[in-house]
C-alpha cells in the first residue's frame, strides 16, 4: 500500500530541507524576490538586523577606552562632596559608556554559563521553539482560530520552558545581573577621578 509519507532517503532530504529553511540567509517570499532569512526574523525585532548589530558592536569595541586606565588604582578617590560625586557618575559614564557596555554583557554571559540549570532552561526553549516551527512548516498551526506566526511560536515555546526558567531561578538571575551591574558601574563612575579634558570642559560650563 502506498502512501504519501516521504521515506528512506526523501524522509532525509524532506528534513534537511526544513532545517535548511529554518537557518538559511535566503527563503520564499511572496512577491518572489527572497526573504532575509527566517533567522533574522526569529531572533532579532523588526527593523534591527544582525549586520545592524554586529556594526553597533564594532563601534562600541573601537570606543573603548584602554583597560589599563581603567582599573588604574591611582585614578581613583572619594569624592568631596556630593556635587562632585554627580558630575563624576555623569561624566564618567559618557566617557566610558562602551566600558561599562561590555562589563554588562559579561555579566549576562558569566551567570548564564555559571548556571546549569539557566542553560538547560534556554535548551528548552530553543528546542521547543525549533520543534514548533518545524511542526508549523508541515502544516498551518491554529490555535483559537489564529494561525501562529513567529512572534506567536516564540511565545508559545516559552510558554512551554517558563517552569524550567522558573526552576532555573531565572528572575533571581536577572535582578542579579541588573544589581551587580549598577554596583560596578556606579562605584567606578563614582570614584573614578575625572580626565584632564572633562576638568577643563566643566571649568569652561557657565555657572
Amino acid at each position: 500500500m502506498t502512501t504519501g509519507a516521504p521515506k528512506g532517503e526523501n524522509c532525509l532530504v524532506d528534513m534537511d530541507s526544513k532545517a535548511g529553511g529554518l537557518f538559511s540567509a535566503e527563503e520564499s517570499h511572496p512577491t518572489g524576490t527572497g526573504g532575509a532569512g527566517i533567522m533574522s526574523r526569529i531572533w532579532l525585532p523588526k527593523g534591527i538586523s544582525a549586520s545592524l548589530i554586529k556594526e553597533w558592536l564594532e563601534k562600541r569595541r573601537m570606543s573603548i577606552r584602554p583597560w589599563a586606565g581603567f582599573v588604574d588604582q591611582r585614578k581613583f578617590s572619594k569624592p568631596r562632596n556630593f556635587g562632585e560625586l554627580c558630575q563624576r557618575m555623569v561624566k564618567n559614564v559618557d566617557t566610558y559608556n562602551s566600558n561599562y557596555t561590555f562589563i554588562f554583557l559579561g555579566l549576562i554571559l558569566y551567570c548564564i554559563v555559571s548556571s546549569p540549570m539557566l542553560l538547560i532552561a534556554l535548551a528548552v526553549f530553543v528546542g521547543a521553539f525549533y520543534i514548533i516551527h518545524l511542526k508549523s512548516m508541515d502544516s498551518k498551526l491554529v490555535i483559537l482560530g489564529r494561525e501562529l506566526n513567529v512572534p506567536h511560536q516564540l511565545g508559545l515555546a516559552g510558554a512551554v520552558s517558563l517552569p524550567v526558567f522558573w526552576l532555573a531561578g531565572a528572575g533571581a538571575a536577572v535582578f542579579w545581573v541588573l544589581g551587580a551591574t549598577l554596583f560596578v558601574i556606579g562605584s567606578h563612575a563614582g570614584f573614578r577621578e575625572l580626565e584632564g579634558s572633562d576638568m577643563e570642559e566643566l571649568l569652561m560650563e557657565p555657572v
